[in-house]
């Protein structure tokens, strides 16, 4: 059985990205995480504002917010009892943005 050739470090490295990008792309494969980016372009909001707009449950957005924290796409602040969310930074909402430029042309 012949041995599979050893990739270059450079080609790793490149194989590193590409995961890193797909899986920040995965982020943006559902439709909740999407609609409650599309809340936080203009500003921050609270789990119940996001989920009254959005109607659906407290516990629904708070999962979604949590993946979302999880992989860098928003950020949090906490002022008293109440955690207010945000995107991460502008490169976000830069994706955000060209992808709805994207599917609308």
């Amino acid at each position: 059985m012949e041995k599979e050739p050893e990739k270059e470090p450079e080609m790793q490295a490149d194989q590193e990205i590409f995961e890193k990008i797909a899986q920040l792309l995965s982020l943006f494969g559902d439709t909740t995480r999407v609609r409650i980016m599309a809340q936080l372009l203009d500003r921050e909001h609270c789990v119940s504002d996001i989920a009254l707009h959005l109607q659906m449950t407290n516990s629904a957005i708070s999962h979604q917010l949590r993946i979302l924290k999880q992989g860098r796409l928003v950020k949090s602040r906490k002022v008293g009892k109440t955690v207010f969310y945000s995107l991460a930074d502008s490169h976000v909402g830069s994706i955000f943005s060209l992808a709805l430029e994207h599917v609308q042309e």
